[in-house]
């Protein structure tokens, strides 16, 4: 158990294809709505076999000042909209956010793809650099959301960009976690985003990872866990949450989401894309060690869950190691795809939002659990009311990294 500093949740904003405010977030959960939407264009890719993606709709840039816009790409603005707000929520004054005690630690799998095929596509077309504008590569380089929140803020603390795919955002979480529980921060910016693309898809896609059947039925894909699941349906968004000092928080009457009470992270140094199940228990086990308390204090664990054959079994066995079929079980993907480095942020405030208001939403578009996949007390077809006071949210990731946050009540 950790004997640092307590770091709680003060401010929350994102991005997601199933709505931009907690409100609109926990409306679209409770009515079961779906952020899943057919591509057309990519029918013009040659061999893309999926045709379906969660995206967000109506992002407006206006809110982002000009100066900084300049050097965003399309993931770019989706944690500039999301910070902007959870800053907002949090009440911080911009003599805080732009002090040498406020920091930013926030990922994403890459940069913008849609910039970097700009750049290299009139690079490679005529071999010259002509024209170029000087900010294109700012858009893409692989830390362009953490340094852009950090230039657009001002701030002079650690700066943390996680770019370890989908887990990205949880990484971006849990780091912010560590740099203020250690005493290098009082306040950390910190989350993950990703922007849509075609390649994004199209990387799973060449894998057979990818949701094909329900091409035509968008509603009805992802299917996590289920006997008819077909694989993952890549989404975007953009989560953040500003972690504050509890005694800092407390000082300035902040009001308090949510308390991080243990982060952990881990590598299964066996397979770059095979799931090891003792890999995401031992993530499991160090966050609940971190956290210092036993499994069965935790009321609802958020499943990471992609809706393909290996990462669903080897996850749900990790769980019942830990778990048996104790807590419940729910996973949100089936909302609003795999939004990739965004995942990690958009559901821990999932979690957050349930935890607070009372709720667990069940897992959308799952109707029949695949008998392969270990006994966990999944949660079926209906909202059920729930006062848990401690969740847990599970990411994995390429390259056998996984993490596993705890989120409590204050």
């Amino acid at each position: 158990m950790s004997d640092g500093r307590r770091v709680v949740v003060t401010g929350i904003g994102l991005r997601s294809p199933i709505g931009h405010t907690m409100g609109e977030l926990k409306s679209s959960l409770k009515a079961g709505v779906t952020g899943i939407r057919s591509v057309d264009e990519w029918k013009s890719i040659e061999n893309m076999r999926t045709l379906v993606a969660g995206l967000c709709r109506d992002i407006d840039e206006s809110a982002i000042p000009r100066q900084y816009r300049r050097t965003m790409g399309r993931v770019g603005i989706l944690s500039a909209l999301s910070a902007i707000d959870a800053v907002r929520d949090s009440g911080l004054s911009e003599e805080t956010t732009s002090s040498d005690r406020c920091g930013v630690s926030y990922g994403s799998t890459q940069g913008s793809s849609t910039s970097l095929e700009e750049f290299v596509k009139k690079v490679f077309s005529t071999r010259s650099l002509k024209g170029m504008q000087s900010s294109s590569y700012l858009q893409f380089m692989s830390h362009t959301c953490a340094a852009n929140l950090a230039m657009m803020f001002q701030s002079k603390g650690p700066v943390v960009a996680s770019c370890t795919a989908c887990v990205s955002g949880s990484q971006g979480i849990g780091f912010g976690y560590d740099a203020i529980r250690s005493g290098r921060a009082e306040v950390m910016i910190t989350g993950g985003a990703e922007e849509m693309h075609f390649m994004h898809s199209g990387v799973f896609d060449i894998m057979r990872a990818t949701s094909t059947r329900f091409n035509d039925r968008p509603e009805a894909t992802p299917r996590p866990f289920d006997a008819e699941r077909d694989g993952l349906v890549v989404g975007e968004g953009g989560g953040c949450l500003v972690l504050e000092d509890y005694d800092h928080a407390r000082k300035r009457g902040a009001r308090l989401y949510a308390e991080i009470l243990g982060f952990g992270t881990n590598c299964d140094g066996s397979h770059l894309t095979n799931p090891s199940a003792a890999g995401m228990a031992g993530a499991m086990r160090i966050a609940l060690a971190d956290a210092g308390i036993p499994a069965d204090a935790i009321g609802h664990v958020n499943a990471h869950a992609t809706a393909t054959e290996a990462g669903d079994i080897a996850e749900s066995s990790a769980t019942y190691d830990i778990f048996r079929d104790a807590a419940p079980v729910s996973a949100f993907k089936g909302y609003m795809g795999h939004t990739l480095g965004a995942c990690g942020a958009i559901e821990s405030i999932i979690t957050i939002l349930m935890m607070r208001d009372g709720f667990i939403a069940p897992t959308r578009n799952l109707e029949t659990p695949d008998p392969r996949c270990a006994p966990v007390r999944h949660v079926l077809k209906d909202t059920i009311e729930s006062s848990f006071t401690k969740g847990m949210n599970n990411n994995f990731a390429f390259g056998g990294i996984n993490t596993s946050l705890i989120f409590g009540l204050v």
